[in-house]
């Protein structure tokens, strides 16, 4: 059996959105390929993206940015991680290579952990990355421009530019530094609507469901200081234990995140890809708190602009929770569900040759 090993990054939920649509597709193309996923997040939450069977190795491969909560990044402890992270570089990427060689599989598909590139490299294995993103732009966005800091960057382009191609996913950094680059449409893993579903298991019939999802980082909204906003209903979180009726949570509601997305009125979120492309394909308004200096946030929140609504939110109004004229500017400018890219097949058809060349 074919077999492709599946490496994703454990910063956010947005790498798992981007990966799973392609790797149910490949499947789609080769019935019998064996998939393993290395990832951070839980085998229940990788089920809800991944269509198809897979084994699940649970490990965190990489950190991205070390962040205080969602929307802020922890600048110092983040450099201080990178510097422990490339220490005896050369010896890390050959034990990651032994691991990976103990897998066998015949390709690797990174999203975008960068040593799983460089010891696959090291392995003889095939490797494709794909991101709209790469940590190595985000590391020298906020990293010093002295020597360490150079050669840290160094290694990690390396690792990136080994890869057989690199799939840029509109929207998308500008990447220039890499060598390898295919940009490819948007991708997103359409929900259905089943609205009159979601009314029934949130309880009542308000007149707008409200999806809170801040991604796969930690960010508590002060809701219990919140006023109410009569005919409003918050999805939120389950851990965050909010004791309010006019609140669910989004766990106990029985559906996937795609499926409850779609089915909502807004979706309050910060900026990331997952959430902002799903929301677009599926018409359904963003409303966003800013994360600052993130250098991804003005290529997503531009695309938004142009494909779909999103509506900005201070952190001034998200600690008082007055919320209702945003909520009202979001719904009044409601669009139609854009185009939905073919992303997930232009990158499933360079899996599928390069797979294919690999059992040659």
């Amino acid at each position: 059996m074919p077999h492709l090993l599946v490496d994703i990054t454990a910063h956010g939920y947005g790498h798992i959105a981007q990966t799973a649509p392609v790797v149910n597709e490949l499947v789609r193309r080769i019935p019998d390929l064996r998939v393993t996923v290395r990832s951070a997040a839980t085998t229940s939450y990788l089920q809800q993206r991944f269509t198809i069977p897979f084994q699940h190795i649970h490990t965190a491969l990489d950190f991205g940015m070390t962040m205080f909560d969602a929307v802020a990044v922890d600048v110092p402890r983040s450099l201080a991680n990178y510097r422990e992270y490339h220490t005896d570089w050369e010896a890390k990427v050959v034990q990651a290579a032994q691991e990976m060689r103990a897998l066998q599989p015949d390709l690797l598909f990174a999203n975008v952990p960068y040593k799983s590139l460089a010891a696959a490299q090291f392995a003889g294995i095939p490797s494709v990355a794909m991101c709209c993103l790469n940590w190595a732009d985000i590391y020298r966005h906020y990293a010093p421009d002295d020597a360490e800091s150079r050669a840290i960057h160094a290694q990690m382009l390396a690792a990136y530019n080994s890869a057989e191609v690199f799939l840029k996913v509109s929207p998308t950094m500008p990447m220039d530094s890499l060598s390898r680059v295919t940009t490819i449409a948007p991708i997103a893993q359409l929900g259905v609507a089943q609205r009159d579903l979601a009314l029934s298991r949130c309880g009542g019939q308000p007149s707008k469901l409200v999806l809170v999802a801040m991604g796969g980082i930690d960010y508590r909204l002060p809701m219990e200081k919140w006023p109410r906003i009569s005919g409003v209903r918050w999805l939120v979180p389950q851990a965050w234990n909010i004791q309010r009726d006019d609140t669910s949570a989004l766990e106990t509601m029985g559906m996937s995140f795609s499926d409850l997305l779609t089915s909502c009125d807004v979706v309050l979120t910060k900026p990331g890809y997952g959430t902002f492309a799903e929301a677009a394909y599926a018409g359904v308004p963003i409303i966003y708190v800013s994360r600052g200096e993130w250098p991804e946030q003005p290529y997503l929140v531009d695309w938004l602009g142009k494909h779909g609504t999103c509506v900005e939110v201070v952190q001034e109004i998200l600690e008082q929770g007055n919320m209702q004229s945003v909520l009202d500017e979001a719904c009044s400018t409601r669009r139609d569900p854009a185009k939905v890219g073919s992303g997930v097949h232009e990158a499933a058809e360079i899996l599928h040759s390069l797979m294919m060349r690999t059992r040659l």
